[in-house]
């Protein structure tokens, strides 16, 4: 089994290839994910005098959504890449945000001193922190006393077939290792009461969990399969080997899929999501 530094190795590795594909389509992610970034930022309550600390921030949400509705507030936003890291920066000035820091850490290791931030988000990181104890723990050492954390993770892979559709045609024509239930990976904190059950051993109270519905939404079935070919992690991760007549293949087995999604003219396929929020 690889240690936690190897498995860390292998995210920074697999992220960096990400990252283009993230890039790309931030857009249309923005417009699936938009919903569990504005459920987190309503529940933290964040003022203008905050400090606020994003952790496995990606290409910047919601850590950019919040430096924008709070400007005096500090923004630090933290992730394993730095190509990630490099696209929220860039995003950030695009956008003439002044109060976003960028920082390459691991979520268990934060370079802060204890009681620095009011707030933190964890959107879809969760999953894949090889320790999520000792993350918690960590997160929840810098957060100050009556700080708030709210973190999302994805539920069932049943409730998310903007994602499963993908994985299950490539498993047709690819050898997938095993998934280790108590290892990184995208479905790891979906039962109800997980996560919630990490805040607690950290220390934390009025803990609230819900449910967050999104959509993926596409101009066509093969958009569709583009996108989640270029910004899935266990897509791409999964097709780096594989031959073209393959990936043709496993292309049109999703674009046939997806197909069953067409509605108004564009392809719209569920996902449901879960908050969880503590409180220092």
């Amino acid at each position: 089994m690889p240690s936690p530094d190897e498995i860390k190795e292998a995210q920074r590795a697999t992220w960096a290839k990400c990252s283009p594909g993230w890039d790309k389509w931030d857009p249309v992610i923005n417009d699936q994910l938009g919903p569990v970034g504005t459920a987190i930022i309503e529940s933290l309550g964040i003022a203008q005098d905050h400090q606020h600390l994003d952790i496995a921030s990606g290409t910047g949400e919601p850590g950019l959504t919040i430096a924008r509705l709070a400007p005096k507030a500090r923004v630090v936003l933290t992730d394993l890449a730095p190509e990630m890291l490099e696209v929220a920066a860039r995003r950030a000035d695009t956008q003439g945000l002044t109060n976003i820091e960028t920082q390459v850490c691991s979520a268990d290791d934060l370079p802060f001193d204890d009681a620095t931030f009011d707030t933190v988000s964890v959107r879809f990181g969760y999953m894949f922190f090889p320790d999520v104890a000792k993350a918690t723990a960590d997160f929840v050492r810098v957060l100050k006393p009556g700080g708030r954390v709210c973190s999302s993770v994805w539920i069932r892979p049943e409730e998310n077939p903007w994602t499963s559709i993908v994985m299950q045609a490539i498993a047709t024509e690819v050898e997938l290792a095993p998934t280790d239930p108590d290892g990184p990976s995208m479905f790891r904190c979906a039962a109800p009461g997980y996560v919630s059950a990490l805040y607690e051993s950290a220390g934390m109270h009025d803990i609230v969990e819900w449910d967050v519905d999104i959509e993926l939404v596409t101009t066509s079935p093969a958009q569709y399969w583009e996108m989640s070919s270029e910004h899935v992690s266990s897509a791409v991760v999964a097709l780096e080997h594989v031959d073209v007549p393959t990936r043709d293949r496993i292309g049109a087995t999703v674009t046939a899929s997806a197909r069953d999604y067409e509605k108004d003219g564009k392809v719209r396929i569920p996902g449901l999501a879960r908050c969880i929020l503590g409180t220092k």
